[in-house]
């Protein structure tokens, strides 16, 4: 995504646009800013009176909202392809650039809204226990959110639909879940899988949850910094690999 082409007026018009479609479809919403509070709020439940979601439960408060904001910007890019949408904007002035970052500008406002309600909720309603500052935790879920955002539209790339979108969760998302030291320590994986791990990006928010959830004075300028550049990396790559066609 080159910063020459970049027209920061369209991208915020683009954005517009796409927080006025959100708003007429309730059921994407509730998805982004419902389900991650919800599936916190039921793990909380399953471990209620055991010291588990205390040690989990601040990772789950990045892996959530990483895994919903890439399903939700795949498949809405998707159909903007679908339905010609795509096709009719890049006959305009508007660049595959402008047009990227008009889509995270978007999500990246309904993203703020979820990192307040999955962090807030699970401090302050589910019990998490964070030794950390909670702005903190908020700063590490909306880098989450716009780590999902990005991967999810660098991913519609190569989907020619929807339903090949959704199939891309399992070769974008299930392996970094596996990988990203929520199941086992980072540390304890056979040298291969932890040189794999470093390598993928589910792993720092992991990180950088984790130093929040059991350090009073947490250090993770280094996991939120790779976790940004992953996100810029993701853009860049999203407007590279853009086709306004699905075939």
């Amino acid at each position: 995504m080159s910063t020459a082409t970049l027209d920061l007026h369209r991208s915020t018009v683009t954005a517009g646009r796409v927080l006025a479609q959100l708003r007429g479809d309730h059921r994407t919403v509730a998805l982004m800013l419902v389900v991650p509070c919800v599936l916190n709020g039921l793990v909380a439940w399953i471990y209620d009176g055991t010291p588990v979601f205390d040690r989990i439960g601040s990772s789950l408060v990045g892996v959530f909202p990483m895994v919903v904001m890439f399903i939700v910007t795949s498949i809405a890019t998707l159909r903007e392809r679908q339905s010609g949408t795509l096709e009719r904007l890049l006959t305009t002035p508007l660049g595959k650039g402008d047009l990227i970052l008009g889509y995270a500008l978007a999500f990246g406002g309904v993203v703020v809204v979820q990192s307040l309600l999955v962090s807030g909720l699970s401090v302050g309603l589910f019990g998490l226990d964070v030794a950390g500052p909670l702005w903190l935790l908020l700063v590490v879920a909306l880098l989450a959110g716009l780590l999902g955002t990005s991967l999810g539209l660098l991913a519609s790339g190569f989907a020619r639909t929807e339903f090949q979108a959704v199939q891309f969760m399992p070769a974008f998302v299930l392996p970094q879940f596996l990988l990203c030291g929520l199941l086992t320590p980072r540390e304890d994986m056979p040298g291969p899988l932890a040189v794999l791990s470093d390598v993928l990006p589910l792993s720092y928010i992991v990180d950088a949850t984790k130093e929040v959830g059991t350090s009073a004075s947490p250090d993770v300028a280094v996991p939120l910094l790779v976790i940004a550049g992953f996100v810029v990396a993701a853009l860049a790559l999203g407007s590279a690999t853009l086709r306004r066609r699905t075939a």
